[in-house]
């Protein structure tokens, strides 16, 4: 791999970076709205202040938040501090900071999300490919197929209700809901914690794993069907090479190449795939963060949620271009001369 490639993804990393930086501090910007007036309003009223409070206090906490500024000093602000992971404080939660919400948030979204992604890959990729080899048993198939579709097209919420109302519900098999038990307090160096939270993670993971697991499945069963009849994979039948190599070596390796282009666009989505799993099962983390943060016109909250979205993905897809070739010998980034 040349090293002008390399430079070149990474220039292209920072720009993706910084266009969608750009975008986030925009798009807020159009819809004319006051954010600090509006959280003071909110507040004052339920404290049965008088409105005129909130103009002294507006003031105060735009030149706080550098809201007082031309527009432009507020972006080259904020270009600044994203690119330092410094997203200022959040308007509803002050004086904590964006990031340290996010990291605090995190933890509860992020372990559970990720064990999920992971189980419905692997899951999924075997058992697609198991389906898509001719020469496995065709009862797999007939079996398999028609819960995946029906999975597939199920929305991930009625799979959470479901398994809600059957699991917690009827059987009391797991919890209702939450992340932990309300009276237990949030300590990530107490095992007795760590064990709670597994054990009210297994729905939740549940609902990721039925959902996704299916579609990859079916993708991985198709890319089979595709790579078994390549002329490569029919060589190697004809060398009479042992049907496991043949199967591992010539047929799965190369039809999980896409299939790990959409992991890596997937993993990017950590944090909004959380999002109905999150509300269905009362988890106070970064999904339900953000759809707090949307709903009270937190600027600083959606700026920092977002930014971090777009830096996942643009690092997962980084990755993924630097590893292919470990992948596909194949696959080279050299210069074709004509």
């Amino acid at each position: 791999m040349r090293a002008s490639y390399v430079i070149r993804r990474v220039i292209f990393l920072f720009m993706v970076i910084w266009t969608a930086a750009s975008l986030n501090f925009i798009l807020p910007h159009l819809t004319g709205r006051d954010p600090i007036r509006e959280q003071l309003m909110q507040q004052i009223a339920s404290q049965g202040r008088p409105p005129k409070d909130a103009d002294a206090m507006a003031k105060s906490y735009s030149r706080l938040f550098g809201l007082d500024k031309p527009l432009w000093q507020q972006y080259l602000i904020y270009i600044s501090n994203v690119f330092r992971l410094n997203f200022g404080y959040s308007m509803m939660e002050y004086p904590r900071t964006v990031m340290n919400i996010i990291i605090d948030r995190g933890k509860i979204t992020l372990p559970f999300v990720a064990v999920g992604i992971a189980l419905s890959f692997f899951i999924g990729i075997l058992l697609g490919a198991i389906m898509g080899w001719s020469k496995s048993p065709s009862w797999i198939s007939a079996i398999a197929i028609p819960p995946l579709m029906a999975a597939s097209s199920i929305p991930q919420f009625v799979i959470a209700l479901l398994l809600i109302f059957f699991l917690a519900f009827k059987v009391k098999l797991f919890p209702l809901g939450f992340a932990y038990p309300l009276a237990m307090t949030e300590d990530w160096g107490n095992p007795a914690f760590l064990l709670e939270y597994a054990y009210h993670a297994v729905l939740p993971i549940m609902t990721i794993v039925i959902v996704e697991a299916s579609g990859w499945a079916l993708g991985m069963r198709a890319m089979m069907v595709t790579v078994e009849g390549e002329d490569y994979t029919v060589f190697a039948e004809a060398k009479g090479l042992k049907s496991s190599r043949i199967f591992f070596r010539y047929m799965l390796r190369n039809a999980l190449l896409p299939s790990l282009t959409g992991l890596a666009i997937r993993l990017g989505f950590i944090i909004t795939g959380a999002a109905v799993a999150e509300a269905y099962f009362n988890y106070n983390g970064l999904g339900a963060r953000l759809g707090a943060a949307i709903s009270n016109f937190d600027y600083f909250m959606i700026y920092g949620i977002c930014t971090i979205i777009v830096m996942c993905i643009a690092l997962a897809t980084f990755f993924m271009d630097m590893i292919y070739p470990l992948l596909d010998p194949r696959i080279s980034y050299r210069a074709q001369k004509g």
